[in-house]
């Protein structure tokens, strides 16, 4: 028996693609899970509470959060955007709620509750789901295709969707029939410096403002960032890590950070030492800073590191000590030497080529039939439910343009 559709990868984008064709027209839909479990990087998302989009509704401000495939999301999210992703959910009866940074979770704080909703919701449509069934070929026919799984098992299909995320089974299949794949590289890591003057900092975030260059390619954001005992995280951070991710790698992670620690200017910085200089001749730089948004450990680091004695008195502060100390506070250098830990499950930059993709339909433009979506396709965004965003819409784009059995 032939299905309409076989979705390889029983991931966000393909319970969202498949329940979608179901409610398009589509009579017999069909889940390949290689694995044990379905879902499972929506289990294990924002520490088991699932980041599951972003209250980000402006379009033009949205794609800006995407590394790659910018122009094509365009398109995509005016048919299906965050807006329409959240009241999907919640029409499906997840309640879901918005956090202050703009992050969606469901309202119980558990992804085990957005997992029920889709495979309930699945189930209930009509939806077949076969986990351990590693797809190992798929070859097209002169009606549509056969997939051979694992242990000699086929599945005949008139439509294939490919939604296997950053696994390297999918790209291996969709070669095969034709397509070019750009050699994924990681996104959304930490920084690791070889300085060490930070280590008594560990664990301090703080809003500020960073320059990122990488071989003369440079990058730049204002946000929190972690200092951890290695180096640099935090959200900005992961965001320029993500943007700069195929330049990082080329240049084997090796970068440097320019911190303005103040988000202050130069001219605004020498004022307020001025100032605090002849207010407080007496006190010892140690224990006194003028800059009460600085905590005292990356106060004391700072001194260390314009190599100024923090036991001196702020009448004593030579004019060259004040240039050392403007520099560390507002544009204070950190080489990078290595990418930290691998973050936000693992996401990836690169996967099947766009230019060989059909964004209206999620078609593949080299194997009529053949649909792809989420991370195995070359985009990918920074954290804060972005790239979660995306398998829902790419989901819900190519489960609607599907073509049904003839009767």
């Amino acid at each position: 028996m032939i299905s309409d559709l076989v979705i390889i990868g029983g991931g966000a984008s393909g319970f969202m693609g498949a329940i979608t064709a179901i409610s398009s027209g589509l009579r017999s839909v069909v889940i390949l899970e290689s694995t044990s479990k379905v879902l499972e990087k929506v289990r294990i998302s924002g520490g088991g509470r699932c980041n599951l989009t972003n209250s980000c509704w402006d379009i033009p401000n949205l794609v800006d959060n995407y590394p790659r495939g910018e122009k094509q999301l365009i398109s995509l999210f005016n048919r299906f955007s965050t807006t329409e992703a959240f009241d999907w959910f919640q029409k499906k009866g997840l309640s879901l709620k918005i956090e202050k940074d703009g992050r969606v979770f469901p309202r119980s704080d558990s992804s085990d509750e957005v997992i029920k909703c889709l495979t309930s919701v699945a189930k209930n449509s009509g939806v077949k789901v076969f986990t351990n069934s590693h797809v190992k070929n798929i070859s097209p026919k002169r009606k549509g295709f056969d997939v051979l799984v694992k242990g000699g098992i086929h599945f005949e299909a008139n439509n294939i969707l490919i939604c296997t995320g950053g696994h390297p089974s999918g790209r291996r299949l969709a070669k095969t029939l034709g397509h070019s794949i750009i050699q994924p590289v990681p996104s959304l890591f930490s920084f690791t410096i070889s300085e060490n003057s930070l280590k008594s900092c560990s664990g301090i975030t703080l809003d500020v403002q960073v320059k990122l260059t990488v071989d003369k390619k440079k990058y730049s954001g204002t946000g929190p960032i972690l200092i951890t005992h290695k180096g640099f995280s935090g959200p900005l951070i992961l965001r320029l890590s993500a943007f700069s991710a195929r330049n990082l790698h080329a240049n084997k992670y090796i970068g440097k950070l320019i911190i303005n620690w103040l988000c202050m200017s130069e001219k605004k910085v020498r004022s307020e030492i001025d100032l605090y200089k002849l207010v407080n001749g007496k006190k010892f730089l140690l224990n006194n800073k003028p800059f009460k948004q600085l905590p005292k450990s990356l106060w004391n680091a700072l001194l260390l590191s314009a190599k100024i004695d923090s036991q001196l008195k702020w009448a004593d502060l030579s004019k060259k000590d004040k240039e050392s100390l403007v520099k560390c506070l507002i544009m204070k250098s950190y080489s990078i030497n290595s990418r930290g830990p691998f973050g936000e499950e693992f996401v990836t930059a690169g996967g099947i080529s766009l230019k060989e993709i059909n964004f209206k339909t999620m078609e593949s433009r080299i194997c009529k039939g053949l649909f792809f979506a989420g991370e195995v396709i070359d985009i990918d965004g920074i954290t804060g439910g972005f790239n979660f965003q995306h398998c829902w819409t790419s989901g819900w784009v190519a489960g609607n343009s599907m073509v049904p059995l003839k009767a």
